[in-house]
């Protein structure tokens, strides 16, 4: 039997949040598969960390994975106006280094027009550069855990199965499509 409150239980909103601050803190992680007329893949240069980088990043408290990916595309690179066509894949990567778990999201952010490739700019001290690369060679210019990532992406744009992830591989294999 439980000693947990009721709803309408007076002190149940004190119960719940203390449970609430006992519960562990997911890092979120929010990027964008960008294309250009191309097909070529954008990838970024961060100043804090060795490689390129799909473009996007951490979420602040409380923020909504795709309210994430917007703010870091305008922030970066001035993309205020990009869409967000759809969710490529979700990973959850095990703890590493000083690091706890995250979950990692890629969305497709589509293909820019040849306008917004030209205005592209870095606009944060947090970037050195950005490039567009052939998908195999954004995939080799990508560090290995997010290579596998995205590689999945790019799998996900082909098939148009949204993938679960483990640590870059997927969960279970995606279903074969109806013929």
């Amino acid at each position: 039997m439980s000693d947990a409150p009721k709803p309408g239980d007076p002190g149940r909103d004190a119960y719940l949040a203390e449970g609430n601050a006992k519960q562990s803190r997911k890092r979120v992680v929010a990027d964008a598969l960008v294309r250009d007329q191309h097909g070529r893949v954008l990838l970024v240069d961060p100043t804090y960390k060795d490689g390129w980088d799909l473009p996007g990043g951490m979420s602040e408290n409380n923020e909504e994975p795709t309210i994430t990916l917007r703010r870091e595309l305008t922030e970066e690179l001035g993309l205020d106006d990009l869409g967000i066509r759809g969710l490529l894949c979700v990973d959850w990567v095990r703890p590493h280094g000083p690091w706890d778990d995250l979950l990692a999201f890629i969305f497709d952010c589509g293909v820019l027009s040849y306008e917004h490739v030209e205005e592209l700019t870095v606009r944060d001290d947090e970037l050195r550069a950005f490039q567009f690369f052939p998908p195999a060679e954004a995939l080799s210019a990508l560090p290995e855990r997010q290579r596998a990532r995205a590689a999945q992406a790019f799998e996900v744009l082909g098939d148009g199965i949204p993938r679960y992830l483990k640590n870059g591989v997927p969960v279970w294999p995606p279903l074969a499509s109806p013929e």
